[in-house]
């Protein structure tokens, strides 16, 4: 969009019927001054122009995203690996052992869920190579409360419309559909139509301050179209009115509840004692959890650094060598922090050169990871410390970046120079050992200015996208 990014006049025309377009079309927030409260909204930020995707790592990310969510059902059905994969990160980390003991504890007692369903989100970004070449490169799997599905289906239509205003109605043409709303909508209908009984509800567990609801709505009219009927809960409604029944069907004010959606609990800070209790309660019940806590450990950085090893895809899906070379080819460097001579070895070698590398806590929601200065400043503090192993040490992607304006509430327009992160919503349906549902539900482009090292939208970092293939 050279042309456009230097034509002051075009940009400040198309940014006011973008911001207009915006609002007309649902991509809503509420605000940071009244977070509790719909009738004062405004748009969510996002770019005024699509980005440039090129379009065989697009279509790479969509055809690994089955073979993701095979791998993530899997792991979270093998114990033993996850008990290994996860020794040494539980005995410093509180919030993974914590999880991880109400994991053991529901084993124990044997599961009551039969039918398990998983929304996933696999990130990725473009790693630019010295000879100019882009690879997809993952960056995580979020197996708990991925986000966007909802506003993201609404903003093709804002970008169609600007490029449209801008002249560029053929390439307007060319833009995708994408709707992952009714993808996560259709997971969660058929978790529920297997539980087997038309009178449940389907519980989305949300936070105490809600300024992303709109995206949530997206995904829970999609339901009540169906004739679904969705419930809002927090933890601690689910402290005070959740129970069981002898054959361990979970009930919140007298409604069965047949699925339990999470936007809420992958945070340390919203547990409290009591929040505990009801996370376990929810555990031990029967209803479909989305996800279910082993699937929410299977999400975890230590886990995704131990499938980077040699050897552990192959054991963990023998007979997919297929499968294994779509996953591998995305994967970024890892590295392990465990004690012992390549813990250290890593360590010295990212205090070092810090800017080869990014460092990640077990901690998912954006804005937790270290880079440069600071990275190297606290691998300095904890290189001789236990507290080492609960990071990972993963290379870092350098993508190309390019030119675009990022449209937010109060702030000026000016022109950014940006790097673009791409999601693939995942969802599949799991009734005892057969995987009734597993597609790819939608993506999501996600942009930010380049002097922002981490975060999210949530954050407050990066702005909603679309993804024009090049």
């Amino acid at each position: 969009w050279r042309d456009v990014v230097r034509d002051a006049a075009a940009v400040r025309e198309a940014a006011a019927v973008a911001v207009d377009a915006a609002l007309l079309a649902g991509v809503l927030m509420r605000t940071g001054e009244q977070p509790h409260a719909s009738d004062v909204v405004n748009y969510a930020p996002f770019t005024l122009l699509p980005s440039a995707v090129p379009r065989a790592l697009f279509e790479q990310a969509y055809a690994v995203q089955q073979d993701f969510n095979l791998l993530v059902d899997t792991i979270s059905q093998n114990k033993e690996f996850l008990e290994q994969t996860l020794a040494s990160t539980i005995k410093v980390d509180d919030f993974t052992a914590r999880l991880f003991r109400i994991y053991m504890q529901v084993l124990e007692e044997g599961l009551a869920q039969t039918v398990f369903l998983g929304i996933n989100r696999s990130d990725y970004m473009f790693d630019c190579g010295l000879d100019g070449t882009a690879a997809l490169r993952q960056i995580e799997i979020n197996t708990i409360a991925a986000s966007f599905g909802g506003l993201t289906s609404r903003t093709a239509d804002v970008h169609r419309l600007v490029l449209k205003v801008l002249g560029k109605t053929e390439e307007a043409s060319h833009l995708l559909p994408n709707n992952p709303a009714k993808g996560l909508a259709l997971g969660i209908a058929k978790a529920w139509e297997l539980y087997g009984s038309q009178r449940a509800v389907v519980m989305f567990l949300v936070e105490d301050v809600q300024r992303n609801i709109f995206d949530q709505r997206c995904v829970e009219n999609e339901l009540w179209n169906r004739n679904i009927r969705v419930v809002r809960k927090r933890f601690r409604d689910v402290f005070e009115q959740g129970s069981l029944d002898a054959s361990r069907r979970l009930y919140m004010d007298g409604q069965e509840v047949a699925v339990v959606y999470y936007r809420e609990g992958y945070v340390p800070q919203v547990y409290d004692q009591q929040n505990w209790e009801a996370r376990l309660l929810l555990e031990r019940s029967r209803a479909v959890k989305c996800p279910d806590i082993a699937t929410q450990l299977a999400g975890t950085k230590k886990v995704q650094q131990e499938l980077s090893r040699p050897g552990t895809l192959e054991k963990l899906l023998p007979g997919h060598p297929e499968a294994i070379a779509r996953i591998r080819a995305t994967f970024a460097g890892l590295y392990s922090l465990d004690e012992g001579e390549e813990g250290d070895r890593i360590a010295a070698t990212a205090i070092a050169d810090p800017d080869r590398f990014v460092l990640k806590p077990q901690r998912e929601g954006g804005g937790n990871n270290l880079y440069g200065e600071e990275l190297r400043e606290v691998l300095q503090k904890i290189k001789d410390s236990p507290e080492r192993t609960s990071y990972i040490l993963m290379d870092k992607i350098k993508p190309q970046p390019a030119l675009n304006y990022l449209l937010r509430a109060h702030s000026p327009l000016q022109v950014s120079e940006c790097i673009s992160e791409l999601g693939i919503f995942g969802v599949y349906v799991r009734q005892g050992q057969e995987l009734v549902l597993n597609q790819a539900a939608g993506h999501l482009l996600r942009t930010k200015a380049t002097e922002h090292a981490d975060g999210g939208v949530a954050a407050g970092v990066a702005v909603l996208d679309t993804p024009y293939l090049v």
